[in-house]
């Protein structure tokens, strides 16, 4: 006997009919093939033993790279920041289109993929930066594959191998003349400074700080909000400065903090509703302060390096001092201890020696 749902019935010609899908059309319709048999039961058994294979899908080739990759931005974008959509949209703009746009679905291949990682990485692109393009290509094809049942031509697409690098960071004794250069004559920047050297606040999030998130009465700070600029692709490409939630539900958070950077703050307190920065109500944005921060450094006499790797030195310090890595990870925002260790500790040749010295104890 037939049950609802099985798509199974007899035929006014008396034979039994079963049909199963196959995939999609262009237009989105599911597509099924039929089976026959003289009984209910030898339609159920045929149909069993075709549902058991995995079924192999092959695009009409009427849909090109361009149009499947609007169509799975279009079904992400309310489940992404707008900052991440903005970042999707440029590296696709950017770097996959260009190559893919107009070609048609069914004829990509694995071949085609590796020789644009190929090319990319011989035109200077980082092997981690093209690993993150293919990635965002592969999620476009998983994509497609579920919806519209077409082959996944990316499947079994390697990434390209990735070489961590150590980013480079101060000396202790750099660092000390750092935190010298800017506690003399301090104003929002060199307190932006210092604020990062001492939380490991990111640039973005220093940017958004506003002097409400600062509680003298417990001496806590506050991540509610950062800063940074987008590509606002519905205005001719231009950008535009994108003031958000922080970038994951674990970089908001509450930071205590030291005694001695509370009395800086409290010297320099202005109106509660003030971004710190500015000192106004008008919010500074991160690339400015990376020009002032490059300047500080240049008149302190100090390496050249990224507003970042105060973050960095940050972890690596408290590390050292004897943080423990899961208070650590939630003083940076992290949402797991992992990429603490991975990604933001790092040892000073100082600090190899002075652990290498510790073997003398054995003699």
């Amino acid at each position: 006997m037939a049950r609802r749902g099985e798509n199974i019935y007899k035929r006014k010609d008396g034979r039994w009919e079963g049909r199963y899908k196959t995939g999609f059309n262009v237009d989105g319709h599911t597509k099924y093939h039929s089976v026959y048999g003289k009984s209910y039961l030898e339609v159920k058994e045929k149909l069993s033993g075709l549902k058991a294979e995995p079924q192999k899908f092959v695009s009409s080739g009427k849909l090109t790279v361009k149009e499947l990759f609007e169509e799975w931005l279009s079904s992400v974008q309310f489940r992404v920041k707008a900052s991440t959509l903005a970042n999707y949209r440029m590296k696709a703009d950017k770097h996959i289109l260009p190559e893919f746009g107009g070609v048609r679905y069914e004829t990509l291949t694995a071949r085609t993929v590796y020789k644009f990682i190929k090319n990319k990485i011989n035109s200077g692109l980082s092997s981690k930066y093209v690993a993150d393009i293919v990635i965002l290509f592969k999620s476009m094809a998983k994509y497609t594959a579920r919806e519209h049942g077409f082959c996944n031509p990316l499947e079994n697409v390697s990434l390209p191998k990735t070489e961590k690098k150590e980013m480079y960071l101060l000396s202790d004794s750099e660092q000390k003349t750092l935190c010298q250069a800017m506690s003399e004559n301090t104003d929002n920047t060199k307190l932006g400074v210092l604020l990062s050297y001492y939380t490991g606040l990111r640039i973005g999030e220093l940017c958004g700080l506003k002097w409400e998130d600062i509680d003298f009465s417990t001496g806590t700070l506050s991540v509610r909000r950062t800063v940074q600029r987008i590509t606002d692709r519905n205005h001719d490409r231009t950008t535009r400065l994108l003031i958000d939630t922080p970038k994951t539900r674990s970089s908001v958070r509450q930071i205590p903090l030291p005694p001695f950077l509370l009395n800086l703050l409290s010297s320099h307190r202005s109106n509660s509703h003030n971004y710190l920065l500015s000192g106004t109500e008008t919010v500074t944005e991160p690339r400015t302060i990376q020009y002032r921060f490059q300047a500080l450094l240049k008149k302190a006499h100090l390496p050249s390096i990224n507003f970042h790797s105060l973050r960095h030195m940050f972890a690596t310090n408290c590390i050292r001092l004897g943080f423990d890595v899961k208070t650590l990870s939630e003083l940076l925002g992290h949402s797991s201890v992992e990429t603490t260790l991975n990604r933001y500790t790092h040892s000073s040749m100082e600090r190899k020696s002075a652990c290498m010295n510790l073997l003398c104890a054995i003699e």
